[in-house]
């Protein structure tokens, strides 16, 4: 089995809900498994550091992840229309994984979720872009075809899954986000085993 490496920080489980359905319509596809893996927090008092294993969801992401899979699912919370400092930290970290060119050619996606209708959204998608960009990943978004694109009223974009939380946080996923998360996760996982890049 080719291993999708499904990478994501959730602050009150909303992105880690986006990414078990991601993991789900990757699952779907013939020759493709979902790697589910996040990232610590990071810590403003520069002596802390998080458990080497997490209480509890998935395991931290390790940089034989990125060297073993076909292709890069990756979310992350709204902070003013940016990835969270978790998401950012690991990526800043990355050197090593660039300048061998690891994940270059994989294809990738986002996934993001926020508290209000425009909260960023799409700016915050973007802007994970583009460390997978500067990797030499290829993108893949959600083209109209979904239906349930245009017809959500809470989260859904073209550039990738995402989740409307509210102001409480609340992780409940609607049903379009939950087919339109599924639907990347099967799309991605449908170019990725095609291309096949290790």
């Amino acid at each position: 089995m080719s291993e999708i490496l499904v990478l994501y920080y959730s602050h009150r489980g909303s992105v880690r809900a986006l990414a078990q359905h991601i993991a789900r319509g990757i699952e779907s596809t013939d020759g493709a498994t979902a790697r589910l893996r996040t990232v610590p927090k990071v810590s403003s008092v520069c002596v802390a550091s998080a458990p080497e294993i997490p209480a509890d969801g998935a395991p931290y992401v390790v940089a034989a992840d990125l060297d073993e899979c076909i292709g890069l699912a990756l979310g992350s919370p709204t902070r003013f229309g940016n990835m969270a400092a978790p998401m950012k930290y690991f990526w800043d970290s990355t050197a090593a994984q660039w300048s061998s060119a690891t994940l270059a050619g994989k294809p990738a996606c986002v996934f993001t979720s926020t508290a209000s209708a425009h909260g960023g959204q799409e700016s915050t998608l973007l802007s994970m872009m583009l460390p997978l960009l500067h990797h030499g990943m290829l993108l893949v978004g959600l083209p109209y075809s979904e239906a349930a694109l245009t017809s959500t009223r809470g989260g859904g974009t073209p550039y990738g899954a995402s989740h409307l939380a509210g102001a409480e946080g609340n992780p409940t996923l609607s049903e379009e986000e939950r087919q339109l998360a599924f639907a990347q996760g099967r799309r991605l996982a449908a170019i990725a085993v095609k291309l096949d890049v290790r």
